[in-house]
């Protein structure tokens, strides 16, 4: 309100619980309620993980699959009804690189990002006949969050115990201007990363066999990290 020609009456902010699907239709008859209109939903709500398949409990692959994708389609559920009313609208969704490639010590976040790839581009070829509807996935590679303090481990309410130094991350504001410059112009699909994050999306896109042999001698490395608490 202070930098901007922004007044109160513009400006709404919800409470919202992803898992909590029973909610979504209020919130979004609240926004409706409140603007008359939803031009833009974001859909940048989610928990990373960080913990090997073997010793993690499956009730934390759940609780991801709830939150990241089951959560995210509900929203959007909502929202699209409307925007399809009006016949236009962006649906953005914050996935990741990691909805790309694969990854260790991420398996049940890897997962969820992939069932979102897949889920809306799939979405994407049901909308056809409605052009001015964009469907545009973002994959950002590390960014500078608090994600990895509030990343899912082995055990549900376990919190990680070390989480790292952050600062080779890209900044979260050149994150933010990339991902609102792809969705001003309708991309499709944006990977937002710095290298060498980048250059392995590209492998795994155009190379797999070499990906998959980079990711073994790099998962190695970092498993070894994880196990001695670095």
């Amino acid at each position: 309100l202070e930098i901007s020609n922004l007044s109160e009456k513009d400006i709404l902010v919800l409470r919202l619980d992803l898992t909590d699907r029973s909610s979504h239709e209020a919130a979004t008859n609240s926004v409706l309620k409140h603007f008359g209109k939803i031009d833009v939903l974001v859909n940048n709500g989610g928990r990373s993980q960080r913990s090997l398949f073997v010793d993690t409990n499956l009730d934390v692959y759940s609780a991801i699959i709830e939150l990241n994708y089951l959560g995210t389609i509900s929203l959007t559920k909502h929202v699209l009804n409307h925007m399809i009313q009006r016949k236009r609208g962006k649906i953005v969704t914050v996935s990741s690189v990691m909805g790309i490639m694969g990854a260790p010590l991420a398996s049940g976040y890897c997962a969820s990002k992939h069932a979102l790839q897949g889920f809306f581009n799939s979405l994407r070829t049901e909308l056809t006949d409605y052009p001015e509807i964009s469907i545009i996935n973002i994959c950002p590679g590390p960014v500078q969050s608090k994600i990895i303090q509030n990343v899912f481990t082995e055990n549900l309410g376990k919190a990680i115990e070390s989480s790292g130094d952050q600062s080779h991350k890209m900044p979260t504001d050149r994150c933010v201007r990339l991902t609102l410059v792809s969705t001003a112009n309708d991309l499709k699909e944006a990977w937002i990363s710095d290298n060498p994050y980048l250059a392995v999306c590209y492998l795994w896109q155009y190379a797999p066999t070499w990906a998959w042999w980079l990711m073994n001698r790099m998962g190695k490395k970092r498993i070894q990290n994880f196990k001695s608490g670095v």
